[in-house]
């Protein structure tokens, strides 16, 4: 804890102040990775500032592990995460897992269809995206709240539609000037085996739906994200505008690329797999593994995410550079104790 008070002062100092914040009851922030590998040096500083603002204003800091996508899941990253997690954060709230949630993004499936923005779509993907871009409507958009249910109940069936043969969408504005925001797909069919839930469901939420149900859920007040995700947080913002919900306050920040890094985790397992590295903790890997058994502190990790700070400039630092800011604060850190 005593550590832990360098960087939170600094915070103070290095962090811009949140807007809207309920000073009685803090913020709601969350960082949710996908379990396609475990967390690298870009998560770490894409996730730090959450944590800093809820050690700041006080409040709840949740990680939600992003697993809806059963084609794209390490296994082993779901502990993973997890465990570098309670050392890199010392305020987690919750773990929350996505796929062991299905029910609810179901349920909140049907209330869009309830209210007349949800829609099952079995129009071929191709002639959909043809429509779309001509701002034409599909004929499924037509559809009324009892054909749309049974299609939805259609869906959920074992014995009915099959992959790629049907989507709920969004009935938004078709003739919206931004292709991006016309009749988003919500939910899909993929019967690939989860490696946590097996067979178990056959229709999965896509990003914007499970994103914005859970951030409902866990009353999320201020989201911090990568700028790269502005259109999916206007998506968000529509099915919040529909569910009469208020929408956090967005903050989004620059990708940080890493010059001579490999941070992909598909490549990098690869990598490990054909012994070319011996590890997630390889010295010469920028994951977190790798970086705690260097020897870096976490509080080395909040002090560059300060000096980083919210910014939607993107950044480009090599390998070298890296290290030197690295090793320049995780002494500053020794230094302080």
């Amino acid at each position: 804890k005593g550590e832990v008070g360098v960087s939170e002062r600094k915070g103070r100092e290095g962090l811009p102040e949140l807007k809207n914040v309920d000073r009685k009851k803090g913020v709601v922030t969350r960082f949710a990775p996908s379990p396609s590998g475990p967390l690298h040096a870009g998560h770490i500083l894409s996730a730090m500032p959450s944590s800093l603002y809820v050690k700041k204003y006080g409040g709840k800091f949740y990680v939600r592990i992003e697993d809806t996508n059963p084609e794209n899941i390490y296994e082993k990253a779901y502990k993973m995460i997890k465990d570098e997690c309670e050392w890199l954060f010392d305020n987690v709230e919750e773990y929350i897992i996505q796929s062991d949630r299905l029910k609810i993004y179901y349920k909140y499936a049907k209330k869009l269809i309830d209210f007349g923005f949800g829609y099952v779509c079995d129009c071929d993907n191709e002639k959909f995206k043809e429509m779309i871009e001509k701002q034409k409507e599909c004929p499924c958009r037509k559809l009324n709240r009892k054909d749309n249910l049974l299609r939805w109940k259609k869906m959920l069936d074992a014995k009915g539609y099959e992959e790629e043969e049907a989507a709920l969408r969004f009935r938004g504005n078709i003739k919206d000037s931004n292709p991006a925001f016309r009749d988003f797909p919500l939910a899909r069919i993929n019967l690939a085996e989860h490696p946590r839930q097996k067979k178990k469901f056959r229709v999965w939420p896509l990003m914007n739906l499970a994103v914005a149900v859970d951030d409902i859920e866990f009353k999320t007040t201020h989201a911090i994200r990568g700028k790269d995700h502005r259109d999916n947080s206007v998506r968000q913002k529509m099915i919040y505008s529909v569910l009469k919900k208020k929408f956090p306050e967005s903050l989004f920040i620059g990708r940080i690329n890493f010059d001579d890094f490999e941070l992909s985790t598909t490549k990098t397992r690869k990598a490990i797999e054909s012994g070319e590295y011996s590890g997630w903790d390889d010295s010469r890997l920028p994951f977190v593994a790798s970086l705690k058994k260097r020897g870096y502190k976490k509080e080395a990790f909040e002090l560059m995410a300060l000096q980083r700070g919210i910014s939607e400039v993107d950044k480009v630092i090599s390998q070298k550079d890296f290290y030197e800011l690295l090793n320049r604060y995780n002494d500053a850190v020794g230094k302080k104790k």
